[in-house]
């Protein structure tokens, strides 16, 4: 079975991300799913079209790609696939750290493969048992003889069954450390985790570390609380970010499918479209997806600027857009009828891979209370 087409195209906005994921994403994606997995071919066709981390500067091998654009270019990549989609999320936020905090003599090693694609990221924060809760990591990172020695175990890593390059976090004597990690490391192990819910073929693993030594150039930043302050919310924010658009994606797909579908499906001798429940519930996938495409526009500019604020208006974006994804994606199945809870039409897809987007980079609860604590700031000051 023919699972990419032949020849990819060059991505470099959002018209040109749409052809490509209309070409060589959308009438395999159920494949991939089924499979749980994204083959080399799409990998490699991905890297064709420069949409690894086009946001690298071009002497990294990037495009300097604008971050807006950025969140243009996965939404359409989330249209079409939430699993590859969630693969760039944590490449993008291993190239971004590279590059935002990496030495020279770092960026010059692995930017140019991850621009490239050649070098695959991944990242690894969860644990079992802790999740992504910073104060609860096991995993430590001991220094000495010149280097450093890391031990214990990260869960829900996407991507962890085909990355190269982990960036890891990891306690440390002073503070929580963020590490660059090969996976031909000895002492790495990875364990394939299958049959999840949703976003089936990104390709989640466990990640053993056990006695892994590392040289010192191993170390993002200094071994200190500004590594936690500063990398790991900088780097958890363009992956929410990214999801984010992602999230978006699922409900232009919604969106898209189920308007198809009312077109075409007659009920008493009648277009489903015609009927005025069925075109509420369109109208309201239009008006949700232009929100929070509004949303994310917004965040995206103000990370373009250096503006501080983008921080929470990523939070917001994240936020509306996953439980709008969650809602639309129920109702794309409802339009469907019985043929939505099948595998022949995309949405019982949508509807598993947008429950996802509540929980990663920062479930809706927290998000909610996070939200909420801003709300209380800006009115009490």
């Amino acid at each position: 079975m023919t699972l990419v087409a032949p020849v990819p195209v060059q991505v470099v906005d959002r018209r040109s991300a749409r052809a490509f994921v209309d070409a060589h994403v959308v009438p395999y994606a159920d494949a991939y799913d089924r499979i749980g997995r994204v083959p080399e071919d799409l990998l490699r066709h991905v890297a064709a079209a420069g949409l690894w981390a086009p946001f690298l500067p071009p002497e990294s091998g990037g495009a300097g790609m604008d971050l807006v654009t950025l969140g243009e270019v996965h939404e359409e990549v989330g249209r079409g696939c939430s699993s590859l989609r969630s693969l760039l999320t944590v490449h993008t936020m291993v190239a971004w750290t590279v590059q935002r905090w990496g030495t020279p003599e770092q960026r010059a090693r692995w930017a140019p493969g991850l621009a490239a694609g050649t070098t695959l990221g991944a990242f690894c924060l969860s644990e079992p048992g802790a999740g992504s809760d910073t104060s609860a990591i096991a995993t430590t990172a001991v220094e000495g003889g010149g280097g450093w020695v890391l031990d214990g175990v990260k869960k829900w890593t996407t991507g962890g069954q085909r990355a190269d390059l982990f960036l890891v976090f990891a306690r440390t004597a002073a503070s929580i450390g963020a590490f660059l990690v090969p996976r031909s490391a000895p002492g790495v192990r990875v364990t394939p985790i299958e049959d999840m819910l949703g976003t089936r073929a990104s390709m989640l693993a466990e990640i053993s570390f056990d006695g892994v030594v590392l040289g010192p150039d191993a170390l993002l930043g200094p071994s200190s609380g500004f590594t936690a302050g500063m990398v790991l919310t900088g780097t958890l924010d363009l992956g929410r970010y990214s999801v984010a658009a992602g999230s978006v994606g699922i409900v232009q797909a919604c969106l898209e499918a189920s308007a198809a579908y009312a077109a075409c499906r007659r009920v008493g001798g009648r277009p489903l479209a015609e009927l005025p429940l069925i075109q509420a519930k369109l109208s309201d996938m239009v008006t949700d997806a232009r929100a929070a495409r509004l949303l994310l526009a917004e965040a995206g500019r103000l990370k373009d600027a250096g503006d501080a604020g983008t921080i929470m208006a990523t939070w917001i974006a994240k936020y509306f857009a996953s439980t709008a994804a969650v809602r639309h994606a129920a109702e794309a199945v409802q339009i469907h009828g019985a043929n939505g809870c099948s595998p022949d039409y995309p949405v019982a897809r949508f509807y598993r891979d947008a429950k996802v987007m509540e929980i990663i980079e920062g479930s809706n609860e927290i998000q909610r209370i996070t939200i909420a604590g801003q709300a209380e700031r800006e009115t009490t000051r």
